[in-house]
């Protein structure tokens, strides 16, 4: 049952990603400070280097100021250490000169081999707060003028913000075909989804009821056609996973045992997106959420009282969860970033208990935005055991 027309309505698998924790974002217990979890090269490209081990086909490497580590540095150097994860790498658009950001892709994306894709970010950058429209609108045009870059000669762009008039893109040309990487966007406000329906591939959602994703949707696929363009689907959420659904829901209650609700509040407003529109939604969803914290039978909502952003995790055994992600692509949606705490434990409960039950894909290959540079066949089988 597809909700709306998407852009691969044929492709029968899904791209399954996981989730490197560079900003300060993983906990044996939520909320208490891990000394060997903190965020580090080390930890970090671990994370990577595990979830290309079990066969993830992408991995999001997220972007905060205060806590982490540089998005592009960190995804050059784990260029040489893995050979078939793709990196989904966040840009804070107007972070740097478009022109240059357009170069630096390209490099990244001629060391990946095309392993690329991009996280469209809009957010204020440290120190400063800008009207949510301007960032909008600088979005806009950093997106164009990268679009340029990749599909062009020259460059020539006149917009509010950026000019640039016949400059060469020789430098900015990428490793991949038709278009460069693909752009996933995730945003909840009317200016986040005209950014995303004019410009983007991928619109990426956070953990709601099947109801609320269902009319985020039809929302952003109306900004889409008025453009005559179509979008797929993406849902970011946390993983409990375990072989029954008693011993899923006992980690759940154990991971906020220790969880001072101050310091989660804390922990919440330390990042660039705490007062944006998805996390007010998120926070409803606690509000609606039974006494236990699930808004859904296995949607629990306890992760985000300690996190800004994707504020939610399936909770179940593997067949429990494995019909949820089922439920989702008859949604229509075909990629899913999925996490867990610690993330290097939860990586290998989901990629040994689920993904192998999975038909997975890489989307820049099935867009044939790249060669087949790693296996075609699926890694799962698809099958329930």
């Amino acid at each position: 049952m597809t909700i709306v027309p998407i852009t691969s309505p044929d492709l029968d698998a899904a791209e399954v990603s996981w989730f490197s924790a560079l900003c300060s974002d993983d906990y044996r217990y939520l909320g208490v400070p891990d000394g060997a979890l903190r965020s580090s090269w080390e930890h970090c490209s671990d994370i990577v280097k595990e979830a290309e081990a079990q066969g993830f086909r992408n991995i999001l490497c997220p972007s905060s100021y205060q806590v982490g580590q540089d998005t592009l540095s960190f995804v050059a150097g784990c260029a040489p250490i893995t050979s078939r994860i793709n990196f989904l790498a966040a840009i804070r658009c107007g972070e740097l000169h478009p022109i240059m950001l357009a170069r630096t892709v390209a490099t990244l994306d001629h060391m990946l081999e095309g392993r690329l894709t991009l996280n469209v970010i809009s957010s204020d950058f440290p120190g400063q707060t800008e009207d949510s429209a301007y960032r909008y609108r600088r979005s806009h045009e950093v997106v164009e003028i990268l679009r340029q870059a990749w599909t062009r000669d020259r460059i020539d762009f006149e917009g509010e913000i950026y000019s640039f008039k016949g400059l060469t893109t020789d430098p900015a040309k990428p490793y991949q075909q038709n278009g460069g990487p693909l752009l996933y966007f995730g945003g909840y406000s009317p200016d986040a989804l005209e950014l995303c329906g004019a410009q983007c591939d991928v619109y990426l959602m956070w953990p709601e009821t099947k109801e609320e994703l269902a009319g985020r949707m039809k929302a952003v696929h109306e900004r889409a056609a008025a453009h005559g363009r179509t979008l797929d689907y993406g849902l970011r959420v946390h993983m409990i996973v375990r072989d029954t659904e008693a011993e899923a829901r006992e980690y759940a209650r154990e991971l906020v045992s220790v969880l001072d609700d101050e310091q989660g509040k804390a922990i919440r407003e330390r990042a660039h997106d705490a007062r944006s529109l998805g996390v007010s939604h998120q926070a409803k969803n606690r509000e609606i959420a039974d006494d236990e914290g699930y808004v859904e039978p296995n949607l629990w909502t306890g992760i985000g009282r300690a996190r800004s952003g994707c504020g939610a995790a399936l909770v179940g055994s593997a067949d429990q969860v494995l019909s949820e992600i089922e439920a989702y692509q008859r949604m229509g949606i075909r990629a899913f970033i999925f996490s867990g705490y610690p993330h290097l434990d939860e990586c290998r409960h989901f990629g040994t208990k689920v993904l192998p039950e999975l038909k997975t894909c890489s989307l820049p290959q099935a867009y044939g935005r790249v060669p087949a540079v790693t296996p075609a066949t699926p890694l799962g089988t698809g099958e329930r055991r």
